[in-house]
């Protein structure tokens, strides 16, 4: 018998690559393609609804926004607008949720490709004015393109906005970081931040940029001033500089500690052994930039990094299509399904910490998605840890200390 596999929550008709939650309207956004060849696969963002039924959570497709020849391979969210890079360009779209309370009055095709039913005439009100249609309806709207890669390989791997979103940083295979006024797309200024490809860009509330590239450098930029270059193994004198490349930032926050901010990098082999090695993962002061912590995190390659809302649950994705979830208080493993998804996991997202996504994760700790080049998108649910408030604890100590006394009294009855 084969091993179980982990199940599906939704399947696309194409390649996933990136994957967000929406937090105003707890619309999920994914989207993927096979790119310009033409071999049939589609291009498209998939907007879905998650819904809680039978204590069990559900994807339905709400609407699907075809991109044409060019695949979705990054993406950001901000309030109604989405930044999306496919190629060497990041397209700017503007986003419509609404509660649908219209009425269909017509027989045709709604936004999401299903038929609308005719009305019947045995029934003057819905002939009249069609039938109460409640499923949310969303619509896409081009805002603006513009080019954020000048590389021949055409590829935009970056994107992400600044905390108040007045600026939206996008990084390609040139390794330039590119600066834009959001949301007029103007750019502000563009730097060299890496020899080769970027690899991820994140940034701090206070507007401090850290990038990764394949250059085996971590970087720490104000605007486009070198602050300093991280060095995740200067402790760890039996690894050397260039046996190890960073794949993955983000930054976090610290539970309870509002003046707190962790960075977190992930450290992978730069070459591919028979017996690979280890991966690690390094949690960095976030304001100093000095590291506190490092631990390997499993011989898979690491292929992407989630943080959680609130800086507690770290996401991995593995090339072989492994998931896991660690604590960042100790980066240690919580959570793992061996090749949950069968090629390489491309993205990962944490249910946000709103309304929708505390109703959706219910009684568990945390939820995560995951998608991959196999067109699916997975649930990873974390269930809540078994806890004992001090008290108790307290209470077993001294019923402990009693019964030993009383047994040595009974066993030794003349040293009492």
């Amino acid at each position: 018998m084969g091993r179980r596999r982990h199940p599906d929550l939704y399947c696309a008709p194409f390649p996933l690559y990136v994957v967000r939650f929406h937090r105003d309207t707890g619309t999920v956004v994914t989207g993927g393609g096979g790119g310009a060849s033409k071999t049939g696969i589609k291009n498209a963002l998939h907007f879905l609804r998650l819904e809680r039924i039978s204590g069990r959570i559900s994807a339905s497709l709400l609407h699907a926004y075809d991109t044409d020849t060019k695949a979705t391979m990054s993406l950001a969210l901000t309030g109604d607008m989405l930044a999306t890079g496919q190629d060497d360009c990041c397209h700017i779209l503007q986003y419509q949720h609404r509660q649908g309370d219209g009425r269909n009055d017509q027989t045709g095709v709604n936004d999401r490709g299903s038929r609308k039913r005719k009305p019947s005439k045995s029934n003057p009100e819905a002939s009249a004015g069609g039938t109460k249609n409640e499923t949310p309806e969303i619509s896409l709207h081009p805002v603006t393109v513009v080019q954020t890669d000048l590389s021949p390989d055409h590829l935009q791997k970056a994107v992400c906005f600044n905390v108040d979103s007045t600026k939206l940083l996008t990084g390609g295979a040139d390794g330039c970081v590119r600066v834009w006024e959001f949301p007029g797309m103007k750019k502000l200024y563009d730097f060299k931040a890496h020899e080769g490809e970027i690899e991820d860009i994140t940034v701090s509330p206070d507007n401090k940029v850290v990038t990764v590239g394949q250059d085996f450098r971590c970087c720490v930029w104000e605007s486009d001033q070198l602050l300093s270059e991280l060095n995740w193994n200067e402790n760890l004198p039996n690894i050397p500089d260039r046996m190890y490349k960073y794949r993955s930032c983000r930054f976090g926050k610290v539970l309870d500690q509002k003046k707190s901010l962790r960075l977190y990098t992930v450290q992978i082999p730069h070459k591919r052994e028979r017996r690979p090695p280890q991966c690690y993962i390094t949690k960095w002061d976030g304001h100093s930039f000095l590291p506190l912590l490092t631990e390997p995190c499993g011989n898979e390659v690491i292929s992407c990094l989630a943080v959680s809302d609130c800086g507690t649950f770290l996401g991995l994705g593995s090339v072989t299509g492994s998931v896991a979830i660690y604590i960042s208080f100790s980066l240690q493993k919580l959570y793992y399904v061996h090749e949950a998804h069968g090629i390489v996991v491309t993205d990962l997202a944490f249910i946000p910490d709103s309304k929708e996504g505390r109703a959706l994760r219910g009684d568990n700790e945390a939820a995560m998605l995951s998608v991959a080049v196999d067109s699916r998108c997975k649930l990873h649910v974390l269930p809540n840890r078994r806890t004992y408030p001090v008290w108790l604890l307290f209470i077993l100590c001294a019923v402990l200390v009693i019964g030993a006394i009383i047994l040595l009294q009974y066993t030794f009855p003349d040293f009492f």
